[in-house]
This record gives C-alpha cells, structure tokens and sequence, in this order.
C-alpha cells in the first residue's frame, strides 16, 4: 500500500501545532466517511509525549464525543497502562482512521473495518502527528494501526515485541484491547489482559532504557 505524505497542492501552509491540526482534521473530506460520521476525532495527549499510541479508528461514543479512546476499548487501555506504569496524561493517543466507519443495525452503529484506501487517505493526518509530537516510540494497537505505520499488512503474532523501524520512528505491534473484550471467557481475557500488560511495560522499558531497532 502506497504512503501517504503530507505534501498537498491544495492543502494550507504546514500545521506545525496540535490545535490547529485538530481544526485541520474537523473540515477533513480526503475519504467520504466524514459524510455519515457525527465528526472526526483527532489525537488526544501530550505534545511532547515519548509514547505515541495508535488504534485503529474512533468507535460510537468517541465520535460522539470528539476524544479517542475514552469507551469501553478506552477504559481497558487506561487500566492498562496504569498496571503498566505509564501515565496516559503523558502519552499521545490517537487513531490510523480519524472518522468512525459504522453499519446500521437498527438503531445500532456497528463497527465497520476500514478499507485499505480508507486507512492510505487518513496516513496524511497520522504523519502530521507523528511529525508534531515526535515521540521515542510508537505502539501500534491492532492490525489496522500496524498497517497504516508499516504500509503493509501485518500479522501481530509475527512481529509482536519486535522493534521495528517505521518512517524514522521506532514502533512496536501490540493488540487493541478492544480485543480483549471479544475474548469468550474470564480465563482468556485475564490470560490475554496480562500479555497486553506486559508488551506495555516491555515498551516502557524500552523508552526508559533504550533497545536497538531488531527489524525494518
């Protein structure tokens, strides 16, 4: 899948600061899932953070809201990065599609997978971030946040806790914890939980202490 870059003929001078890229994405029609969500949902966090971590797109309540991960995907994260030992409030949390892709069911709106062109349009959003922000690491949650920061279809099993290079950033795959919520039973989510704890901490470390790049 071809990167997307920040360089657009049509696109105003470079956004240099998180509030005027949030105005920026707020009038964003480069894929037409902004004409049915309520609005786009920008990254939400530190500017200075060393964490980056990115989901794949906003669900129900956050594009009702405007702020990423703050539903039930939301609140198994902040568990568990406070079980990691890392403070959200000093990381940056954002998603590879900032428009919430859905299919009604009733009055239900489900969570739709976005497409490849989806997630190849909003990389021009997700470029400006990391550009802004600069962090010393970048956790992918999911295989769409995966593929939106390597360019290619990943599977999480393979490359999981390796540290690979991602357009100048170090990245590190892990799963969304929305995951985790789909899990059948106690003991798998509490087994899985524990994993997702641990590719934290092993990525706080990481920051902490400084491990080589093992993969491009």
């Amino acid at each position: 899948m071809p990167r997307a870059t920040p360089i657009d003929a049509d696109q105003p001078p470079p956004i240099t600061s998180l509030k005027a890229l949030a105005r920026a994405e707020g009038s964003c029609t480069r894929c037409p899932l902004y004409k049915d969500a309520t609005q786009a949902v920008p990254g939400n966090g530190k500017a200075s953070a060393r964490i980056m971590l990115v989901g794949e797109q906003p669900g129900n309540d956050e594009d009702l809201a405007g702020e990423p991960f703050i539903g039930p995907a939301g609140r198994m994260l902040d568990k568990a990065l406070a079980d990691a030992g890392i403070t959200r409030a000093d990381t940056f949390v954002t998603n590879a599609v900032k428009h919430f892709k859905f299919e009604l069911r009733g009055k239900r709106r489900l969570h739709k997978k976005p497409s490849a062109y989806e997630i190849e349009r909003c990389n021009w959003w997700l470029d400006l971030e990391k550009r802004i922000v600069g962090p010393e690491l970048i956790i992918a949650l999911g295989v769409t946040a995966a593929r939106a920061l390597t360019g290619r279809p990943v599977t999480i099993a393979r490359v999981r806790r390796t540290v690979m290079s991602s357009d100048g950033f170090r990245l590190v795959v892990t799963v969304h914890p929305s995951s985790l919520l789909r899990l059948p039973d106690e003991v798998s989510r509490k087994r899985e939980y524990q994993r997702f704890v641990s590719d934290l901490q092993f990525c706080n470390a990481l920051v902490a202490h400084g491990i080589p790049t093992q993969k491009t």
